[in-house]
């Protein structure tokens, strides 16, 4: 099976007004990313806010996402909080025609690397379908380089890793200690700011939340960074920086990443989890900055709800790119590809 490689999209869950899943309003916004050119789709991730879901709303998603990817691969999450349950969604994800699932290290015990190792050795050694194992020490037990090169190179199973370290000299060396000996492993970037960076260095792609509310931005880091057109990457990564610090930086993630689905067209809802009064007023105010970066790069849909302020008129980056170029150019590659 060919390895791993391109951007997947970790998308959002909305949800209605009583807080239940927007089945219709998931279904459009993964129709939509299919058509900007997106290589796959991940569910039930960080973004997904897999942890406040109930196991059966998990499997309900991922169904979703399975029926409206066109056939677009699916990297599919599957952290649960045991081994039993872990195999019980391996086995799901496989019967749904999955690419491959992401696990991450066990989350809220701290464990010992040994602990870490075998928990992946039994489940890898179970599984019927491939595992992409999902480094991100901010919700989960770091893997260490050690333990990921052993199974890397001991597990067939095991095809790739994900990394939301925010640690690029970790990223180098995960690609220095086991690419070298199995270059089919898929060593992906799950960090926006680090992506041409890790590009560059070889990375085979990314889970970048930032690719469900302008996926156009990078695939186009993606794309040109695939022909060696780095100048042209680096350009867009900085205002992709942008736009990710601000949603990242907001109250409650995914928070942030609502407001701009929402500033993109859709009802991203609220995520499962209360917010003070004072945390409503900062993502609105977040939201009036991020709607004048969307507008000015060329998102008109984005204009209306543009607030600006005088610290943050002068702090936009000059220079922005013509998104219409932009999606014109990826439309004829994808075109061109078929």
């Amino acid at each position: 099976m060919a390895a791993i490689e391109g951007i997947f999209v970790p998308n959002i869950v909305p949800y209605d007004a009583q807080g239940r899943i927007a089945e219709e309003e998931l279904r459009r916004i993964i129709r939509w990313l299919g058509q900007q050119g997106i290589t796959g789709f991940y569910p039930n991730g960080s973004m997904g806010e897999f942890i406040r879901l109930s196991y059966e709303e998990r499997k309900r998603v991922l169904k979703i996402v399975v029926e409206e990817a066109g056939g677009k691969p699916i990297l599919a999450g599957a952290a649960e909080p045991n081994v039993d349950l872990v195999l019980e969604m391996c086995r799901y994800c496989a019967d749904l025609g999955c690419r491959a699932v992401s696990i991450t290290g066990p989350y809220y015990y701290k464990l010992t690397q040994e602990s870490i190792e075998q928990y992946f050795r039994e489940i890898a050694a179970k599984s019927p379908i491939d595992i992409v194992v999902y480094n991100i020490p901010v919700f989960a037990n770091e893997i260490s380089i050690p333990v990921l090169k052993r199974l890397a190179l001991d597990c067939p199973r095991i095809v790739g890793t994900k990394d939301t370290s925010k640690d690029m000299c970790r990223f180098q060396m995960t690609l220095h200690e086991i690419k070298s000996q199995r270059p089919d492993f898929s060593v992906l970037i799950g960090w926006e700011e680090l992506l041409c960076s890790a590009l560059f260095m070889g990375a085979d792609g990314g889970t970048l939340s930032s690719a469900g509310v302008v996926p156009e931005v990078v695939m186009k880091i993606y794309n040109e960074a695939r022909q060696g057109n780095w100048a042209e990457a680096k350009r867009v990564q900085f205002m992709l920086i942008d736009v990710f610090a601000l949603m990242v930086g907001a109250p409650n993630f995914p928070e942030g990443f609502r407001a701009g689905y929402e500033l993109r067209g859709f009802h991203a809802g609220h995520a499962r989890f209360p917010l003070s009064a004072g945390e409503h007023q900062v993502i609105e105010t977040m939201r009036g900055r991020l709607a004048c970066l969307l507008a000015d790069a060329g998102f008109a849909e984005a204009a209306g709800a543009c607030r600006r302020s005088p610290a943050t008129s002068t702090a936009l980056p000059p220079n922005r790119m013509d998104i219409e170029r932009l999606v014109r150019e990826v439309m004829g590659q994808m075109l061109a590809a078929k």
